[in-house]
């Protein structure tokens, strides 16, 4: 019998690494060697003029990158571009994934009517929102001008203090869809009868927002954020398209930074060293990102931990 038992253990775990290794060769082929490459290859000088001869140059393009201020710079943009469009995003996604996800009259609708902007590709999309910013004839001006907002035409795209907000308010009207539709979900997974066990103890909209949806989102709110970090993090079409980095490198971030070194500049090697250094900032925010809500899942029962009590005492309540 313990015989019996061991084969179906060896069994499964044969057709476990059946499954499992598939994946793990795809990942390596696909992602693994190429992030190995471009790390090897940021310590050599490599041109696009010159493939055949590559010297070993050290840390020489580093040196360069740290010592240019247009790193820093890209670093700058990026962050507050990332911060600015997840912080909105999550606020207006949770938002309008409550209003989906109460009683309203043809809320299926609605439902299928939000995804239309993440269904339209990145290049229409920047496409599209430069008709609407353009200085002219853009539909933007003449609205905001109509409505005595603004008292003359501006150029979005091209003005140093709006190119970076132009271009987070595209993403957001392209993103959105998918912060609210993954909330959403996350909602309806939420079981009615927590939520009427809470309105007959006498509970608001606002206490059962912070008391029990917030609470059971922890996790869809923890990886569909961490997705969208990390999907902004590395945005090049928008602001390519929109903007190719400027006015004066306004609203270059690392992604244009390192396209223009390796492909603009020609220099393969320092374009590799911006995507090492790029790597390790993502890996770096990532561990802080994960380590901040591993803290908040540790916090002692004052504030947060009241919150799951109160959850756990509606869950008797529901079981009872």
């Amino acid at each position: 019998m313990k015989g019996k038992r061991i084969s179906e253990l060896a069994k499964d775990r044969a057709f476990l690494l059946v499954l499992i290794v598939p994946a793990i060769a795809m990942l390596l082929f696909t992602i693994g060697i190429p992030i190995v490459k471009s790390i090897y290859m940021s310590f050599f000088k490599v041109s696009l003029l010159s493939m055949k001869n590559q010297p070993w140059n050290d840390f020489a393009n580093y040196k360069e990158i740290l010592q240019d201020g247009e790193f820093f710079s890209a670093l700058r943009v990026t962050l507050t571009y990332v911060v600015c469009i997840v912080s909105v995003q999550f606020v207006l996604g949770m938002s309008l994934a409550l209003i989906l996800n109460s009683s309203i009259r043809f809320k299926k609708f609605f439902r299928t009517l939000i995804l239309i902007p993440w269904i339209v590709p990145t290049i229409v999309s920047a496409l599209l929102w430069m008709w609407l910013f353009q200085p002219q004839y853009g539909l933007i001006n003449y609205v905001l001008q109509q409505l005595h907002i603004i008292g003359k035409p501006q150029e979005w795209l091209t003005n140093m203090d709006l190119a970076l907000p132009a271009v987070i308010v595209t993403a957001l009207w392209r993103q959105l869809p998918f912060m609210s539709t993954m909330l959403l979900a996350g909602m309806q997974g939420i079981s009615e009868d927590m939520y009427e066990a809470a309105r007959i103890d006498g509970a608001n909209r606002r206490q059962i927002l912070l008391n029990i949806t917030l609470p059971l989102l922890k996790n869809n709110i923890k990886t569909i954020t961490l997705i969208s970090i990390i999907e902004n993090f590395k945005m090049f079409p928008l602001f390519w398209i929109m903007t190719g980095g400027g006015p004066l490198n306004k609203t270059t971030t690392l992604a244009i930074y390192s396209y223009k070194a390796a492909f603009v500049q020609m220099n393969l090697g320092k374009g590799a060293a911006i995507g090492a250094l790029w790597l390790i900032i993502m890996v770096i925010i990532s561990g802080l990102y994960n380590k901040l809500f591993a803290l908040g899942e540790d916090a002692p029962a004052s504030g947060k931990g009241k919150k799951h009590a109160k959850i756990r005492a509606v869950k008797q309540k529901q079981a009872a």
